[in-house]
């Protein structure tokens, strides 16, 4: 198993991963993250024509359940995850 899917599997059944888990899985996956105002980040992979659009956590340094569920759905419509 490489880096990578091991990256994928740990985020996919981790309950709250970290803000840290989802930059550097989005980096291995060729996203480049591009800061908005406040807290609001676009993750831009523009060889899949892909935007993945994220709030920065705040105060905690985990994210939300629903974060996790829109980022493992987008890179499902992708074909990253199965």
């Amino acid at each position: 198993m490489s880096q990578l899917e091991k990256l994928l599997e740990q985020f996919i059944n981790i309950p709250f991963p970290k803000w840290n888990d989802v930059l550097t899985l989005l980096k291995k996956l060729g996203y480049k993250k591009l800061e908005g105002d406040g807290s609001r980040i676009k993750f831009v992979n523009p060889e899949k024509k892909s935007i993945i659009e994220l709030h920065r956590p705040h105060p905690q340094n985990a994210i939300k359940t629903y974060t996790q569920k829109d980022i493992i759905k987008k890179l499902k419509e992708q074909g990253v995850i199965k």
